[in-house]
């Protein structure tokens, strides 16, 4: 299992990374898109919905893609972006109040909240792709997403006591949490150096990074709410030792927009 695992994120990680530095635009974005729209399908079984309803919906959702993709303009980025944001601290609450019953189990909440979990973070990919030096964003992106699942894992083995959300992910622990905070501020840091940051972009970079690193895990816990109120480990079984789509790209749904917006906020370069 280990070594399939193994393999598996050998070869997305080189995909990924391949995808990010040499496609052009265009193509980064249909690729992404393609990404999202499986994601969709995934989504679509914590819906309780029966296979037409699935299909249904992924068209529903690639409609809307293919829409922002040839309409998108800067006012209605940053509409989306704002959203996604406001939703995140919405789906913060949702987290902290697990099991307690509330409104978000009827299928046609979670077909909405899907839609502001997908749509955002396809959308801030792009916008990352756009900006100067866009493939070294989205690189640091990734490397803090992957950091503090990381940092997690190790810090939570050798040290975790203490469970962070229980209900939610009995696996996870606040040492663990920390660890990957810490893994995160360093490659801030290094990141900092490397590009000559100092002084007030250089903190703001650091505080930036802690900030999406925290989304990362909130992205990483919603999911898990998700499957375990459906009675399921993984989201899918598209990628061998892996789970689905959706298992790889928890993290990443939030933490996308959540970096994204404060870029444009106060860019530290």
């Amino acid at each position: 299992m280990l070594k399939q695992r193994l393999i598996t994120g050998l070869i997305l990680g080189v995909g990924i990374l391949a995808t990010v530095w040499w496609v052009p635009l265009w193509l980064f974005s249909l690729i992404v898109g393609a990404a999202t729209v499986y994601g969709a399908w995934e989504w679509s079984n914590f819906c309780r919905f029966k296979p037409i309803g699935r299909i249904a919906y992924v068209v529903m959702l690639a409609v809307l893609i293919l829409l922002l993709f040839v309409g998108m303009d800067d006012a209605l980025a940053a509409i989306i972006t704002i959203s996604a944001v406001a939703f995140w601290l919405g789906a913060l609450v949702l987290v902290l109040r697990y099991p307690s019953e509330i409104k978000w189990r009827a299928r046609g909440h979670k077909l909405i909240i899907g839609m502001f979990v997908l749509i955002p973070a396809w959308l801030a990919l792009v916008r990352l792709k756009e900006m100067p030096n866009g493939e070294m964003l989205i690189l640091l992106l990734l490397l803090l997403v992957w950091g503090a699942d990381t940092g997690a894992y190790f810090a939570g083995r050798a040290l975790g006591k203490h469970k962070l959300m229980p209900n939610v992910s009995p696996g996870k622990t606040i040492e663990g949490f920390v660890g990957g905070l810490a893994v995160c501020m360093f490659i801030a840091l290094s990141f900092s150096i490397w590009n000559e940051l100092t002084g007030a972009a250089l903190v703001y970079l650091v505080l930036l990074s802690i900030v999406t690193a925290m989304a990362s895990v909130l992205g990483d816990l919603f999911e898990s709410m998700f499957k375990r109120e459906r009675g399921i480990k993984d989201s899918g079984t598209l990628l061998p030792g892996h789970g689905g789509v959706l298992d790889r790209i928890d993290s990443l749904t939030a933490a996308a927009p959540v970096f994204l917006f404060g870029l444009q906020m106060a860019p530290p370069f």
